[in-house]
């Protein structure tokens, strides 16, 4: 090969490595977004969770209250004691999430 040839040649190469370097840049950027991306569904998830936990245990606590047996007016009384304790759980929640 002549050297003009072997020039072309290394032109070609470089340019090409210059494309394949740009293309790995990015697709390492487009996965450092996806990963960041991931991680944040992933705590937004768990917080749902954490939340419909919370709902599940509401309504098992207003479940017990419902069916308790009234004297005496007590399980009104008991059952707004619960309601207020409620409020104040998902007070004390809200406070923790922020």
């Amino acid at each position: 090969m002549d050297q003009e040839a072997l020039k072309t040649n290394l032109s070609g190469l470089e340019r090409k490595i210059l494309v394949l370097l740009n293309e790995h840049k990015t697709v390492k950027d487009e996965l450092r977004g996806l990963k960041l991306e991931n991680q944040e569904l992933k705590n937004d998830l768990k917080t749902r969770d954490d939340q419909l936990s919370n709902f599940k245990n509401q309504i098992k606590i207003t479940k017990i209250v419902d069916h308790i047996n009234p004297e005496n007016g007590s399980a009104s009384e008991l059952k707004r004691k619960v309601d207020e304790y409620i409020r104040e759980i998902d007070k004390c929640i809200a406070h923790l999430s922020r």
